[in-house]
């Protein structure tokens, strides 16, 4: 009996030692592929402060709140099994949904360039006379989580890509890992920089005048970070999306723009040697930023000259 129960208990730390072994390479496997990942997580962090923009300071935190939820719901209900569904039956399938997602984003982005440059706006912005604000509301959060579901694919699909873990259930552990961790991430960062404006005023009014003249300089600050972060926010999309279609066509056999792309980094960090690794990877994302923007302006053409969507952002 006695030997009976000792055996039992190797069998349990055998078992014991293996899930965490499993829990090791599962926590691994997340974080490697979630650095991959670091474009459209700045994209989207650069991106939603915009929903909130110009609404009452009030409902700030709970838009946000809300778009978080959403995220969370279009991550882990939505994306996730789909995902393991993919890697189990489909794996070949997730590089065209990556390009898919990265034209969007390349869309995305040249739409607002078009805007800047003085086109056409497609749907509502905070600079129209708003109606009903709790419509508009509810339409700048719909469009939010529509926007976090393009990026939330693209985030799921990468890491997919990158991960080599055996199992199903290793990869959506580690899916649902990276899924938590970036919606964490993003949209906390998000909600401090909406209310930086807030805490500055707050600042204000302290008895302190190096706390006041502080604060001061937040308020004066807060804009030029949201048109800034705005920038950021198109740029990325770009890039982020330009590169998606460089290498999925590369993955597929067309190799013309992987080409170009590389082509030029390799001659750029030949040409800077001393900065050879910067000068490259900024040569890259130039590379794939301006092959996002010609994308993204023949998709806007067509779907608002051609076949007449307006959009609803």
């Amino acid at each position: 009996m006695p030997s009976g129960l000792v055996a039992l208990f190797d069998d349990v730390a055998v078992i014991a030692r293996a899930a965490a072994a499993s829990a090791d390479d599962i926590a691994a496997a997340a974080g490697k592929a979630g650095s991959k990942t670091a474009g459209v997580v700045i994209d989207d962090a650069a991106v939603t402060p915009s929903y909130v923009t110009g609404l009452s300071p009030a409902r700030e935190l709970p838009i946000i709140w809300a778009i978080t939820k959403g995220s969370l719901f279009n991550k882990l209900v939505i994306l996730l099994p789909g995902a393991i569904l993919l890697s189990e039956f489909l794996p070949w399938l997730i590089i065209y949904i990556l390009m898919l997602g990265g034209a969007f984003l390349c869309y995305e982005g040249a739409e607002k360039v078009m805007e800047k440059l003085g086109g056409d706006k497609h749907g509502k912005t905070v600079e129209d006379v708003i109606e009903d604000p709790v419509e508009f509301e509810k339409q700048r959060i719909s469009g939010a989580i529509r926007t976090d579901l393009i990026l939330s694919a693209e985030i799921m699909a990468i890491v997919l890509n990158e991960l080599d873990l055996p199992t199903w259930w290793e990869r959506g552990l580690a899916l649902a890992l990276v899924a938590v961790a970036v919606t964490v991430l993003v949209y906390g960062t998000v909600a401090i920089i909406v209310k930086l404006d807030d805490i500055g005023l707050s600042l204000t009014k302290s008895d302190s005048a190096a706390t006041r003249s502080f604060g001061e300089g937040l308020v004066a600050f807060v804009p030029k970070l949201l048109i800034a972060l705005s920038f950021i926010g198109t740029i990325a999309m770009l890039w982020v999306g330009g590169g998606i279609i460089i290498h999925g066509t590369h993955e597929i056999g067309f190799d013309l723009f992987y080409d170009i792309a590389h082509g030029a980094e390799y001659a750029a960090a030949g040409a800077l040697t001393a900065i050879s690794g910067v000068a490259g990877w900024v040569t890259y994302a130039g590379v794939s930023a301006v092959l996002g923007l010609g994308l993204g302006f023949v998709i806007a053409i067509l779907l608002h000259k051609v076949i007449g969507y307006e959009g609803a952002h």
